[in-house]
């Protein structure tokens, strides 16, 4: 599902190298992500900086096949599907890990599909995956994340015409998570997603990514790099009208921030989807 947007738990792991800066609990892979790549310049604090500066927001080109996204995959098996609640978890720490890892720094091999990509309209599309084809998706560039019995993947993005034909073939919808009786957030930020909006799992899924870009450009660059060392934690939950309006109070005292969608797909243009509160 397409998302596009504008500013206004222990068990979960990273498949991807780890940033020898902050020591986060990471499993290190060999090949093409050997720390060698890494220019002294690129640091943790440069590439926070870069989600500090916020997104570019460039017209779309005329050529659909040159429109720029992040493809998200979610691990969604035909039988015993994850929790709802660690599946959208999942995609949001998956999201933010790949927006700061090394490999999206200056000069790292990731570089200029990723800052061309913060330099137009932020969009994001989930797909789903099973079997073989969640397999085949870990061979693509990015960073999969598991909570609990939940996995999800954020690959490097691209343009859409060019996308890894392991992706291409993935279903966009048609599959749903349901709700499910999450406990209450543990500590650290809250994703807060209006429940009113009735989005579907990978609607959702690309706000939250949305919304954990926006939350760590919004902390310090101290902030996150502890944030990034515990792993990007974070609770992901359905707010009822009380508890949105609650959210939508932190908003405007400065205290967390919102994801506006651009109302491509599922929901009306402007609307407020998610609200991640430190």
């Amino acid at each position: 599902m397409i998302g596009e947007y504008s500013a206004g738990s222990p068990e979960a792991s990273s498949s991807e190298v780890g940033d020898p800066e902050i020591g986060d609990a990471t499993r290190e892979v060999t090949g093409e992500n050997d720390a060698e790549e890494f220019r002294a310049e690129n640091t943790f604090d440069s590439r926070h900086a870069e989600l500090t500066r916020g997104y570019g927001g460039a017209e779309d080109p005329s050529d659909p096949a040159a429109v720029l996204a992040m493809p998200l995959v979610l691990h969604i098996p035909k039988t015993d599907p994850p929790l709802r609640s660690e599946l959208l978890e999942a995609a949001a720490r998956a999201t933010v890990a790949l927006c700061l890892d090394p490999r999206v720094g200056s000069g790292a091999s990731w570089h200029d599909a990723f800052t061309e990509w913060t330099s137009a309209r932020i969009r994001k599309v989930a797909r789903r995956a099973r079997g073989a084809q969640w397999t085949a998706a870990q061979e693509v560039p990015g960073v999969t994340v598991d909570v609990g019995g939940a996995s999800a993947r954020a690959l490097v993005p691209g343009r859409v015409g060019d996308l890894d034909p392991r992706i291409k073939r993935l279903q966009i919808g048609g599959t749903d998570v349901p709700s499910d009786e999450a406990p209450a957030p543990a500590a650290g930020p809250v994703l807060w997603v209006d429940a009113s909006l009735s989005m579907t799992v990978g609607k959702a899924a690309a706000q939250v990514g949305h919304a954990s870009m926006l939350l760590a450009g919004a902390m310090s660059v101290k902030e996150c790099r502890e944030w990034a060392s515990a792993g990007y934690p974070c609770s992901v939950r359905p707010a009822d009208p009380q508890q949105w309006a609650r959210a939508l109070d932190e908003v405007r005292g400065g205290r967390a921030v919102a994801v506006r969608d651009a109302g491509f797909t599922e929901v009306a243009p402007g609307s407020t989807t998610v609200i991640a509160v430190r």
